[in-house]
């Protein structure tokens, strides 16, 4: 998390004016008691800054976590459509040599039934006046009766292939269909959670903003002194040319919103700015920080280099990219801005390198 409470609450706390739990209403005057002073409203009570930051830090998790489920998702449809693409294709190829093929097949099955008057070949070899002759009409016919053959073979073989691709790709779009239908259910599920933010924030007070976003601030401060102590955090190294140019393209992004699933140019998600960055650079990476987390190689935090990715909370939702100084650039969450963090601006899960060639293969 980052400092920034305040400035991404302002829109929805002004347009509420509201305070945690509105008071009740002042009563009206008992009409049985001429005179009597209405009550005064009794002021709900008000729930610490503690525990409002860790609410807002929970929704933002699950809005985090769904939106990279949602990407996951996207990633799996979009390898599907082209599947399905390349499935009709072929499909479509073999249906045209299925129809050359029962060309081929008809002209036999035609040339056979016109030439059934004749004498057989061994009749004809018997009668013919000059066995010679006869005997290399017979290797002419061998080749024919073979070449029919191969005919027959090839129709029967497309036949197969063209069912067999047929069903794959009823399969496949079965499959795509499926996906679409769950990417929906997991929009949804996004736009639920990023609700469930809004309503949290528009429910504050600006003291009660103030409180959360000095609070959190505090938290980070804290938590970057404890890596230093500890001497967790790295020594100035230089960045390969693949991550200088990974860092170059991430910080050229600062000041770009935050925006759920995006991929540039204009808005980023957290992945997809590390991804895009690294796609710049010339290298392709997993879409999501789960992924990325699972499949890249891991590095301990003392050995980070500006381009290497930083992987957030013990279920690896978030992802921001190292860049030098104890700092990273990252897209931290919907209302806010591509920016320049403390490493520990959220608990951190570990790190990984993008340009190494020694991927990690196991579960998290």
């Amino acid at each position: 998390m980052s400092g920034m409470l305040l400035r991404l609450a302002c829109t929805t706390a002004l347009a509420a004016q509201a305070v945690l739990v509105p008071a009740p209403a002042a009563a009206a005057p008992d009409p049985q008691r001429p005179g009597a002073a209405p009550q005064r409203p009794v002021a709900a009570p008000q729930r610490p800054a503690s525990q409002l930051l860790t609410d807002l830090q929970q929704l933002y998790r699950q809005a985090e976590k769904a939106t990279e489920t949602y990407n996951a998702t996207a990633e799996k449809l979009k390898r599907q459509r082209a599947e399905v693409s390349r499935l009709d294709g072929r499909l479509a190829r073999a249906r045209l040599a299925l129809q050359d093929s029962r060309s081929d097949a008809g002209r036999l099955a035609r040339g056979q039934y016109q030439g059934t008057g004749g004498l057989g070949p061994y009749a004809r070899l018997l009668l013919a006046p000059d066995p010679q002759y006869a005997l290399d009409e017979g290797h002419v016919i061998g080749e024919l009766a073979r070449a029919q053959a191969r005919t027959v073979h090839r129709l029967t073989a497309t036949e197969k292939q063209s069912d067999a691709l047929a069903r794959a790709a009823r399969k496949a779009l079965d499959t795509q269909l499926t996906l679409a239908d769950r990417q929906r259910e997991q929009r949804d599920d996004v736009q639920k959670r990023l609700d469930d933010v809004t309503r949290l924030l528009a429910s504050l007070t600006p003291a009660q903003l103030s409180a959360v976003t000095a609070l959190e601030q505090r938290g980070v401060t804290a938590a970057q002194q404890k890596l230093a102590t500890s001497g967790s955090l790295p020594a100035a190294r230089r960045a390969s040319p693949e991550g200088a140019r990974a860092v170059r393209y991430a910080m050229d992004q600062l000041g770009k919103p935050y925006r759920w699933g995006a991929q540039g140019p204009d808005s980023y998600d957290c992945s997809g700015l590390t991804t895009q960055a690294w796609e710049h650079a010339g290298r392709t990476i997993p879409r999501t920080s789960q992924e990325q987390w699972r499949r890249l190689k891991r590095i301990p935090l003392g050995e980070l280099r500006p381009g290497d990715l930083v992987v957030y909370f013990p279920d690896a939702t978030h992802v921001a990219m190292y860049v030098g100084a104890g700092k990273v650039v990252q897209a931290p969450r919907p209302g806010e801005r591509i920016q320049m963090s403390p490493l520990a601006s959220n608990p951190v899960l570990g790190a990984v390198r993008p340009d190494d060639q020694a991927p990690v293969t196991e579960a998290r």
